[in-house]
């Protein structure tokens, strides 16, 4: 049995201990890491928000993605099962964040898309804004210019606007996207990398406001 399949987390539940970088990439059993979040913890929502703003605002989406994640698995015990797309896609844009972030332009492209479909139906209107409306150095999604569009204050239309936007000067997702076995949900955890030529974004530059407050 290799190493990974012995880790587990202080509760003993099955995790790969390995550290990892800002980014979510493993590094060699030993290195210094950045700490993970705790993993299945249930937050009321805003709490969920404002971690994963502060995690974003920090440059650190694939942790932002981990607190999301959380939030979406939750959904149904709590009882907000007509929630679980909301979560899921705001996971999968914290997600492309964190591809674009490592240099996997395709990927990160194809997850922002993929995030912003799941989000638009509670907003109030994205469907309508052009793709390229949010550029870097404009008024981030939910500054004053922004607003809240969406439950708990998310503004919808503006994470839209702004995924759209970087997907469009990532390449649009055309070519490739993430390979197989994303870290740990189905269809939200990064499994991309980088290669030459790629197009590598500022985490915290690119970080978008998830709330209009």
């Amino acid at each position: 049995m290799d190493r990974a399949r012995r880790d587990r987390d202080v509760e003993g539940r099955a995790r790969n201990a390995r550290p990892r970088d800002g980014l979510g990439r493993p590094l060699p059993y030993g290195s210094p890491g950045v700490e993970r979040q705790p993993e299945g913890v249930e937050r009321p929502p805003e709490e969920s928000l404002r971690e994963a703003q502060r995690l974003l605002d920090a440059g650190l989406p694939f942790h932002a993605h981990e607190v999301l994640e959380d939030a979406w698995k939750a959904c149904g015990d709590a009882g907000r099962g007509e929630e679980r797309e909301l979560w899921r896609g705001l996971a999968q844009l914290a997600v492309g964040l964190t591809h674009a972030a490592r240099g996997n332009a395709s990927g990160g492209a194809r997850l922002l898309l993929r995030g912003a479909d799941r989000i638009v139906p509670y907003g109030g209107g994205a469907e309508a804004s052009a793709p390229g409306s949010y550029e870097t150095g404009a008024a981030r999604p939910g500054s004053d210019e922004g607003g809240a569009s969406g439950p708990y204050g998310i503004d919808v239309d503006g994470l839209v606007r702004w995924a759209r936007g970087l997907a469009e000067r990532l390449g649009g997702g055309v070519d490739g996207g993430p390979g197989p076995g994303g870290d740990r949900s189905r269809g939200t955890g990064p499994a991309g990398g980088s290669g030459p030529g790629a197009v590598v974004v500022d985490p915290v530059v690119e970080a978008p406001r998830l709330t209009g407050r």
